[in-house]
């Protein structure tokens, strides 16, 4: 009689989730024109808000009536709440600062602590601002989007808030002696504009208030400095760009007691110009333009490389003289250059050495770095594990202290403070296991895509697993931007997943930086198709050696990783029985003009150019939707304050599914931003609709 009633509950939630067919054959609906969909762009128009409102109350009645649904909420919110979190933080001026929310902080806590403190393990804690009681006072949607505080005393600091978790935000200077904000001190208005020090009377001013400053991308097009006590719009003009740019930006770097400034302005999301402020004179410096800028080290000015550069191989780093850059001059020098199976993953630099982290088959390892007064490198390993993740969490480069973390899927993250000298470490804290583990492995698969790459991807599953085809599995997937998929400790998919049965596997398919640039560089714009090959190919490995089924395999992946999702079940919807389309990018012709969109040309391509969009139809999700096949029912999962990328991919391409009779659920969030939630309590909700859809989808039984 349970299982009756069980099943009863998930046969409802999927009748209430199916978009209402009234009868008609879906294989003769007619297909409306692209363009009739663009109402749903307009943002907050109240034809688009009450489409989704109708399509949240019917997607969250169907989850939320999930057997499961609380409890997935109840686990993933104790989780999220934990008070024994590691409360990773900045080394700041012998301070260690921190940003902590829990269930008394919903909005959180912006606080600090002394370094003997923190390193005890039993810090002290100093509250410097209260974002609940702030947002409380100006009835504000605030979420806390960092600070920078000025040297050498770091008492007074720029922080950044936004309303809702939009990229848009405000600045605020802050005096933490006094704890309050500084009257007539340094404010911006919301926008995509910053500030970032000079001195304690100037400041650098990205402008980006109104459309006649931003480029096309939306970000600022002009760097200005900004003296107290002075109007914002007397500010002294530094440099501007086009409107055709990413951005215009500036950098303040510290090396050896003293800031270096910058003005760097973005040509594309790979390339760029970058300018030294020496006085009152710009010098542009004679660098490529496909360099990554790494900061100063010793005098050095420190970047990779994303081609062949002085006989140097993509991917290294690299040094040139910067009094000598000044001078119009390029003396480069060979830091570290990694061999085919690694690629930088980070770089910082500490008062005496430098410390990179580098991927070596997806696995971490961290070098330290010391420059002799000859002019040559030497490097030491620092003593870690290295078969997960280490991330370098805050370099002080004022001392040699570091903050460094460890995690892998199944070992809880862990926080070391180390003496960057004498390479000694000491554990901070090591958060409790947040799931049962025990009984679980890890392994690295290698699939080879259609092109014969051998492309890796980790899978996490009981040990002596039955390969019968029948374990449900979730497959994650990004693959776009240079960005690393690492093993990192998966509390949550552990909790609600991988504790009740199911696979989890991360794919590292080209378009990512696992491998460096070249990886990446094989799947930009015209080879796009490559990174989606390589997705399917993970799935069929894991099809092929029974792990799972297409009938068990869910997939799910988030901004350029909805990409990959809505590309995904388009092109082989017979692989997939559930996606999780989160964020996501889907109108590939119309993209670059909605929000941010036209800074990823250099990604995905440009539409206007008529062979590139014939190349973006040929994949854009939103144009490949077919009436003639049958796809998995999708969940998109979007916010309304996403400024970065914009509700309206996935709201056009769920109506277009719903006039195509073609089954699907959709949540959108009203506040959020590109992370579709803007504090603990949201992103529970969120958690618990995706594995209720999940078990829904996935769950043996309830297909059965």
């Amino acid at each position: 009689m349970r299982q009756w009633i069980y099943r009863k509950g998930w046969l409802l939630g999927l009748l209430l989730a199916m978009p209402h067919l009234k009868g008609q054959d879906a294989m003769n609906v007619p297909q409306k024109k692209d363009e009739e969909y663009n109402w749903l762009e307009n943002l907050d128009s109240k034809e688009a808000l009450d489409w989704v409102k109708a399509q949240n109350e019917r997607s969250l009645a169907a989850l939320r009536a999930y057997p499961e649904y609380p409890a997935f909420k109840e686990q993933a919110l104790q989780i999220l709440q934990a008070k024994d979190k590691i409360p990773y933080g900045a080394i700041v001026g012998g301070f260690v600062y921190n940003f902590w929310q829990d269930a008394d902080h919903v909005r959180g806590i912006w606080r600090r602590a002394t370094w003997d403190s923190y390193q005890s393990g039993k810090p002290q804690w100093d509250i410097l601002l209260d974002v609940d009681a702030l947002a409380k006072a100006e009835g504000k949607s605030y979420v806390f989007g960092g600070s920078r505080c000025l040297r050498p005393k770091f008492e007074r600091c720029l922080v950044r808030l936004s309303e809702g978790g939009s990229d848009a935000a405000h600045y605020r200077e802050f005096d933490i002696p006094s704890r309050r904000f500084v009257p007539d001190g340094f404010v911006l208005p919301a926008s995509k504009s910053s500030l970032a020090w000079i001195d304690e009377n100037q400041v650098f001013f990205d402008n980006a208030l109104t459309p006649e400053v931003q480029t096309d991308s939306g970000y600022p097009i002009e760097t200005r400095v900004w003296k107290r006590g002075t109007p914002l719009q007397d500010a002294k003009p530094v440099f501007s760009g086009q409107k055709s740019d990413v951005s215009v930006s500036s950098q303040v770097v510290w090396d050896q007691g003293k800031n270096y400034l910058f003005v760097y302005r973005a040509l594309s999301f790979y390339t760029g110009e970058l300018h030294a402020l020496d006085g009152d004179k710009l010098v542009k410096l004679p660098l490529p333009v496909d360099i990554g800028f790494r900061g100063l080290f010793k005098g050095q000015l420190l970047f990779s490389n994303r081609s062949a550069l002085a006989g140097f191989k993509p991917g290294s780093l690299l040094s040139a003289p910067y009094d000598r850059l000044l001078k119009g001059e390029a003396k480069i020098e060979l830091i570290f250059a990694p061999n085919e199976s690694q690629a930088l993953d980070g770089i910082d630099q500490g008062q005496d050495y430098l410390y990179v982290a580098l991927l070596d088959q997806v696995r971490n390892k961290v070098l330290r770095f010391e420059r002799s007064r000859n002019g040559q490198w030497s490097q030491k390993t620092l003593p870690l594990d290295d078969k997960g993740t280490i991330n370098l969490v805050s370099v002080d480069e004022e001392s040699n202290r570091i903050l460094l973390s460890y995690e892998d899927f199944l070992v809880p993250s862990s926080l070391y403070a180390i003496d960057g000298a004498r390479l000694e470490k000491k554990l901070v804290q090591r958060i409790p296991a947040r799931f049962k583990s025990e009984g679980l492995e890890i392994r690295q698969e290698f699939a080879t895509s259609k092109d014969g790459v051998k492309v890796p991807y980790f899978v996490v599953h009981r040990k002596g697993l039955k390969r019968n085809g029948e374990n449900p599995t979730l497959l994650y997937g990004y693959g776009g931007f240079e960005v690393s998929m690492q093993p990192t400790y998966a509390a949550i998919v552990g909790k609600l997943w991988l504790e009740n049965g199911g696979v989890y596997a991360l794919a590292n398919i080209r378009g990512g930086g696992e491998f460096g640039p070249t990886w990446h560089q094989a799947a930009l714009q015209e080879n796009r198709q490559r990174a989606f090959d390589d997705f399917a190919a993970v799935a069929e490995d894991l099809i092929q050696k029974n792990i799972t089924s297409s009938k068990n395999l869910g997939i799910q992946g988030g901004s350029n990783g909805g990409l990959l999702m809505g590309a995904s079940f388009t092109q082989r919807p017979e692989l997939f029985q559930a996606v999780i389309c989160q964020v996501p990018l889907l109108d590939m012709l119309r993209y670059h003009k909605l929000l941010a969109g036209a800074s990823w040309m250099a990604e995905y391509g440009n539409p206007d150019d008529p062979k590139m969009a014939a190349v973006l139809r040929t994949y854009s999700p939103f144009h490949n939707l077919r009436n003639d096949r049958n796809y998995p029912e999708v969940f998109f999962i979007t916010s309304t304050k996403d400024d970065r990328v914009h509700p309206g991919h996935a709201r056009k391409m769920a109506a277009r599914m719903a006039d195509l009779k073609k089954p699907f659920l959709y949540f959108e969030n009203i506040e959020g931003g590109h992370s579709a939630s803007a504090n603990l309590q949201q992103s529970a909700e969120r958690l618990a609709l995706e594995y209720s859809y999940l078990w829904l989808k996935l769950r043996p039984q309830a297909k059965s």
